[in-house]
Parts: C-alpha cells; sequence; structure tokens
C-alpha cells in the first residue's frame, strides 16, 4: 500500500496525484496555505484523504507558533482556510471538527503538550482510516462472486484514503479471498481519476482491470459484461442519498435498468447526520478549464461556456446498499443510517 500522506520533519508529505500516472512526485508542504492549495488543486483528492490532509495541515498551524499568546488566533485562521477548501466532502469538516476539540480540551495545557496531542490526533485518523477501510472490504468482499466483473467510477481506493480504499478496498479484500474478479475503471472526465488513479493502483496490486470511456457502461451492462458496481462516497444525506463524482448518477440509473447491484462503500465520517436528503448537499463548481482541457491541451473553443460540478448526488432508491466498517447498510437506508447514526 501507499501511503497517500505522511508527516514528516515537521512538514504534510503527500503525493502529487495531478502527476500520476507518469510521475510518482511527493511534495513536502510546511505551511497551512500551501496545505489548503494542495486540497483546492486536487494534488490530494478524495474524501476521506482530504479529512487527513486537513487534520495535519492544523497540526502545521500549531506546530509553527513560537509564541503561545497567538495560539487561539492561529488556530481559528488555519481551521478557516481548510474550511474553505472544498464544500462537498463530509470527511473535512468531520475531520476540522474532530481536531478542533482536541484543541480546546488541550489548549491550556503549554504549548509543546499541545503540538504533541494534535499530532497525535491527526495520526489516530490516519491509522483509523486504514484500519477502518479494510474492515468495510471485508463487509464488501461478501458480496462479490468468484468470476464477476465490477465496475467502479472515480477513484476510491488508497489515493482516496489513508492507503487502502473503500470501493477499491473492497475489490482488494475480495482478491486476497482468492476471487478471480476482473475490474472495468470509468475513465472519469473531467479530471480522469478513473483513467489515470484507479487504473494506476489497480496494475500495481495485479488487479485485473480495463479502462472504458464514461459512456460506454450502458453498452457493456447490456450486454452483460458487468455484474456489479462499487463506488465510493464524498458525502450521505440522513435517508441515503449520496454524493459522488459527477458521473455516478447515470451509472446508477445504468444499473437500474439493467437490475445490476449498485453499491457505495464509505465510513462513518462520509455521513452528513444533520441532512435529511441529498438536497441540501453543496455541490462544487470548478474550474471552466478543467473541461476545455485535457491536461494542458485544449480540447474546445477557448472561451465556451462550461458547466463543471464536481459532483451530483444518487439518490438513495438507487442504491442496493451502504458497505461501512460496521456492515453494509440495506434499504430501506433511512431507517439503517438513523440506527447507525446511533450506534
Amino acid at each position: 500500500m501507499l501511503p497517500t500522506i505522511t508527516w514528516e520533519n515537521e512538514a504534510v508529505v503527500m503525493i502529487d496525484q495531478r502527476k500520476l500516472p507518469q510521475k510518482e512526485v511527493y511534495l513536502s508542504l510546511k505551511s497551512v496555505d500551501e496545505v489548503a492549495q494542495a486540497i483546492e488543486k486536487m494534488v490530494i483528492r478524495g474524501a476521506p484523504a482530504i479529512g487527513l490532509a486537513a487534520a495535519y495541515g492544523l497540526a502545521l498551524a500549531i506546530y509553527q507558533i513560537k509564541d503561545e499568546k497567538h495560539l487561539d488566533k492561529t488556530f481559528e485562521a488555519a481551521y478557516e482556510r481548510l474550511w474553505r477548501t472544498r464544500p462537498t466532502a463530509r470527511n473535512l469538516f468531520w475531520a476540522l471538527e474532530r481536531m478542533k476539540k482536541v484543541f480546546i480540551r488541550n489548549r491550556k495545557g503549554g504549548l509543546e503538550a499541545l503540538k504533541d496531542r494534535l499530532l497525535t490526533e491527526a495520526r489516530r485518523m490516519d491509522e483509523e482510516d486504514l484500519a477502518i477501510n479494510m474492515r468495510m472490504g471485508e463487509y464488501g468482499q461478501k458480496l462479490i462472486s468468484d468470476g464477476d466483473t465490477v465496475l467502479t467510477h472515480c477513484n476510491a481506493g488508497g489515493l482516496a484514503t489513508a492507503g487502502y480504499g473503500t470501493a477499491l478496498g473492497v475489490i482488494r479484500a475480495a482478491v486476497a479471498h482468492g476471487k478471480k474478479i476482473k475490474v472495468l475503471a470509468d475513465e472519469t472526465r473531467p479530471l480522469l481519476q478513473g483513467a489515470r488513479l484507479t487504473c494506476w493502483e489497480l496494475q500495481r496490486e495485479g488487479i485485473p482491470v480495463t479502462l472504458i470511456t464514461d459512456n460506454m457502461a450502458g453498452y457493456l451492462m447490456k450486454k452483460g459484461e458487468i455484474s456489479l458496481v462499487v463506488v465510493g462516497a464524498d458525502r450521505i444525506a440522513l435517508n441515503g442519498d449520496t454524493a459522488n463524482k459527477i458521473g455516478t448518477y447515470s451509472v446508477a440509473v445504468l444499473a437500474r435498468e439493467h437490475r445490476l447491484p449498485f453499491y457505495v462503500a464509505a465510513p462513518f465520517s462520509t455521513f452528513d447526520f444533520s441532512l435529511k436528503t441529498g438536497e441540501g448537499i453543496p455541490i462544487e463548481e470548478r474550474q471552466p478549464d478543467e473541461v476545455r482541457k485535457i491536461g494542458s491541451k485544449l480540447i474546445t473553443l477557448a472561451d465556451v461556456p462550461v458547466r463543471n460540478p464536481a459532483f451530483d448526488v444518487t439518490p438513495a432508491r438507487l442504491i442496493s446498499g451502504i458497505i461501512t466498517e460496521r456492515g453494509v447498510l440495506r434499504p430501506p437506508l433511512g431507517p439503517a443510517i438513523k440506527k447507525f447514526a446511533g450506534n
């Protein structure tokens, strides 16, 4: 497993996912603003990994304080800067809120002790994420049969987490149990996370993967070449409506038409229990040039108007189950999630 993000020599170190698969480049980030920009510019992406980056970013802010009288101001500025980076991923806000509780509990215990507590908490979240993903994998692999072909969208693998993956964690676990499976990876326009990242991860693991364009899924479903769909999530509402990378909703509709199971793999930190439905999930609109270009190459008119929502919302009624670290939540998802929230 490749570490997505680490702490080294009072810096946040992460692999630059924009450079993959051609180059493996690691960046050493030494300020909160550098961490925030890394989240905004997709150096690091995937809801759980974004949360970890925010946690390490807050720890970094306190590590750089020389005078304790600036403690509160520095923390709040860092907290607000990271809060503004990306609006959809629930894990970002979950991680910031968790770190803030640690800060409040320990702020009067001395600066050095506080530094240690915050870094310890960020590292704990890192370790927890890995363990949680592996537990999800064990629950989810039971849904995959020997000989299945699994379709996935975007990248919900080690690069999107602490190193194992949510949707790809389920696939990894199935392979670890000796199941001979194949994976179809949607390319995932406009930033090609499926083509660049999912294919790269699975080939490194020796898991058979075939790349398809986003508009091929329906055809292959109709031909009987897909057994089930497993995707990740960036935020899940109380009723089970799920936000994920743009294009996921289309895949879910196609899966329902062809009577194929459509599963979502996500940890507790992705659930937003304050939202009754997916209508309240904020959807990030990103820069037009992400659509006008592939990499640095312009593929259309330089000034053509563009819509670029980064996510869409799949209604709960299209979801066969949500794979969590506590088991698989089955429809009706609303009551199942309420019970899950109370455990």
